[in-house]
């Protein structure tokens, strides 16, 4: 069902340095950041030949990100995310096999249909799926 890897999330507590990490001093082409506030979060996403990694940093007080820098204010990886060719399919096939979806689809940042999947049903690692 799942398909290519799209990208990796890391969290930062520092954006601005986070960014030059990987365009600096890796050499990557990054994007400009973008506010997302439906999701609370501000992205960046870093351009390899055969994936992403999205930076996220919090936007507001009531981000989710904000309380997972409380935890770990060095940042981490937060997520991984993987291509679905339905996400409707993907939702009722995780549902049905006991995995527990979280929340509602939403569009993400990339104006695609996405969801998340509980870490404790993926080997601790939290999952997004998203719309190819």
């Amino acid at each position: 069902m799942i398909g290519k890897l799209n990208h990796v999330a890391i969290v930062v507590p520092d954006l601005a340095a986070g960014t030059a990490v990987y365009r600096d001093t890796l050499g990557a082409r990054v994007s400009e950041p973008l506010e997302l506030p439906e999701h609370g979060v501000v992205t960046v996403f870093v351009e390899l030949p055969n994936t992403k990694i999205e930076l996220l940093y919090p936007l507001g007080e009531h981000s989710p990100i904000a309380k997972y820098l409380e935890k770990n204010p060095g940042g981490g990886v937060h997520h991984v995310c993987y291509e679905v060719e339905d996400i409707q399919a993907a939702a009722a096939k995780m549902e049905a096999a006991g995995a527990r979806v979280l929340g509602e689809i939403k569009i993400g940042a990339h104006n695609k249909p996405v969801l998340f999947l509980h870490p404790k049903d993926f080997c601790g690692t939290l999952v997004e799926l998203e719309q190819a």
